[in-house]
């Protein structure tokens, strides 16, 4: 009878496997789910910049980022806790385990808070009170929850936007008779120091312009 009920009894151990895999179940639910939100956002920040309103085009961006970010995050943190319980010496690790699982869960509950369904991303369009009251307590929300690379990949995308649109709008004006090339050279291809020097030249003035933001709201 003893022998019987303690193979029935379910370990520490397997406790945290189940949990990590229905985590992980809810994880791969809301990635599939949350695809059609970020399109959506990528497409309102195309929008937005076609009509000339980059404030709301930077705000769907980064709202898209920030839901990328936590799924990532949180896959992340399943594959080292995964890696974690399958450690011999379980008893070691478990306090960090349990832990990771809890963070876990409320990791899970915010990327449900973002999966509000598709009408609230198109109140990122909209431009009446009700809207713009809700395009401020998202950016709020965001305030503080990014760090400052997601900021700047935020940033390199709006700009790689506005070159698309530019490019498909704007064809420079040859005058009649020209000769290409004739008077003037090419201006010579850019070092990828140079490349280099100018992107974190970028970040830089971002922080800066952020925290100067930051401080003022």
């Amino acid at each position: 009878m003893g022998n019987s009920q303690s193979s029935n009894k379910i370990s520490a151990q397997d406790r945290a496997i189940l949990d990590m895999k229905n985590q992980r179940d809810k994880l791969r639910q809301y990635q599939k789910r949350i695809t059609v939100i970020t399109s959506r956002e990528t497409e309102i920040a195309r929008e937005c910049l076609a009509k000339g309103d980059k404030a709301k085009a930077l705000l769907a961006l980064r709202r898209k980022k920030y839901q990328e970010s936590l799924l990532s995050k949180t896959d992340s943190q399943l594959e080292q806790l995964e890696k974690l319980t399958s450690s011999v010496e379980f008893a070691l690790v478990q306090k960090d385990v349990v832990f990771g699982l809890q963070q876990g869960t409320q990791v899970l509950n915010q990327i449900h808070k973002e999966m509000g369904g598709l009408e609230g991303v198109e109140k990122m369009m909209a431009d009446n009170e009700e809207a713009r009251r809700y395009q401020q307590e998202i950016s709020e929300a965001l305030a503080g929850q990014m760090s400052n690379e997601d900021e700047d990949e935020v940033e390199d995308e709006l700009e790689a936007m506005e070159r698309e649109l530019e490019g498909a709008t704007v064809l420079p004006d040859v005058p009649e008779g020209a000769v290409i090339g004739e008077g003037t050279l090419p201006d010579a291809p850019k070092t990828e120091l140079e490349l280099e020097q100018e992107k974190v030249q970028r970040q830089k003035e971002r922080a800066r312009q952020r925290k100067v933001a930051l401080e003022a709201s």
